[in-house]
């Protein structure tokens, strides 16, 4: 029977991950999370929860590294952006467990927006982007445009400039990207690649609901322009296992890419309801089991709702730890 470790189970991500996962009769899910009140840890059976320290701390590591060896995980989820450079960068420090994730030069290139940006222009549409500073200055810019922060998850910290003088307000800030302004919907495309980085499934989906950055209501999409545009997307990137792929058309109607999210969406039921299981789907390829060489999908739509799990208040795992918030 495999062992897997499902962590950041308060977000939907995490819930989705475990709910996949708990559909298969070969895996022993335990799931993981910093506070004792995360709604995903009672999915699962009581001895297989486990509060584990904050993703930012420096014992958290070590932490995930010690319950791995203890409960002889076979294959490690993280499904918060934040967890997975550290976990990646000791990946050799796992033993037997497998991290489900993508490589850290990946992870490096993705949750790095400017870095990104430089990476796919040779295999697909990518804004206009540039450093905040004699760099962006130097731009013939149409305004207005987005500034936002060079790394950073969802929207915090994205803002519209409207004028030159603004810009130059901002001063010289290499944290800061200033990027071209694209018009057009936005899509969101979950996609996967086998270990030979050849993407075997790519989902678009709108985001037609949000809520603090969740998608809330969508529908998969059938779509060659933006399945293509996020497949050279991920190949660029040299990814192996799950995606997230945000696009917006621009002026012309030409896909272009916005950013890539290395991870499981919060909106993945939507992905796994469309036949593409992707949690599954990496759980086979951590275990080098044989995967299909293409996974098609259907249109589908969804409206997600509130949902409780009941439990015995003696059952709730003691934690110092807020609540936290999940994306996408």
């Amino acid at each position: 029977m495999t062992r897997a470790l499902v962590t950041g189970a308060g977000g939907p991500a995490g819930v989705a991950v475990i709910r996949s996962l708990l559909k298969r009769t070969d895996v022993e899910v335990f799931a993981a999370d910093m506070d004792g009140w995360a709604s995903g840890l009672y999915l699962v059976d009581a001895d297989r929860r486990r509060i584990v320290p904050r993703g930012l701390s420096p014992e958290f590591v070590d932490e995930l590294i010690a319950i791995c060896a203890a409960d002889e995980i076979d294959v490690l989820f993280s499904t918060v952006d934040f967890e997975l450079p550290s976990l990646a960068a000791r990946r050799g420090e796992l033993g037997s467990t497998v991290l489900a994730a993508p490589s850290l030069e990946t992870l490096d290139v993705t949750l790095d927006k400017f870095a990104l940006a430089a990476r796919v222009t040779p295999y697909a549409r990518v804004p206009i982007t540039r450093l905040v500073g004699p760099d962006a200055a130097a731009v013939n810019w149409e305004f207005p445009i987005i500034v936002k922060p060079r790394r950073g998850a969802g929207s915090r910290g994205v803002r519209l400039v409207h004028d030159r003088t603004a810009l130059n307000e901002l001063g010289d800030d290499d944290t800061l990207i200033a990027q071209e302004l694209l018009p057009g919907d936005e899509f969101s495309v979950d996609v996967f690649a086998n270990a030979a980085g050849t993407v075997i499934a790519a989902v678009p989906r709108t985001r037609t609901r949000v809520d603090s950055g969740v998608s809330i209501a969508g529908r998969t999409v059938k779509d060659d322009g933006l399945e293509a545009t996020a497949t050279a997307v991920a190949e660029a990137i040299d990814l192996v296992g799950v995606a997230n792929v945000q696009l917006r058309y621009d002026v012309n109607g030409v896909p272009a890419l916005l950013e890539v999210n290395p991870r499981f969406p919060g909106a993945m039921p939507l992905t796994i309801a469309a036949g593409v299981d992707m949690p599954s789907l990496a759980l086979d390829l951590a275990l080098g089991h044989d995967l299909p060489s293409h996974v098609d999908f259907v249109e589908i739509a969804n409206v997600r709702y509130l949902e409780d799990v009941f439990v015995d208040p003696s059952e709730i795992l003691h934690s110092e730890n807020a609540a936290h918030g999940e994306d996408d």
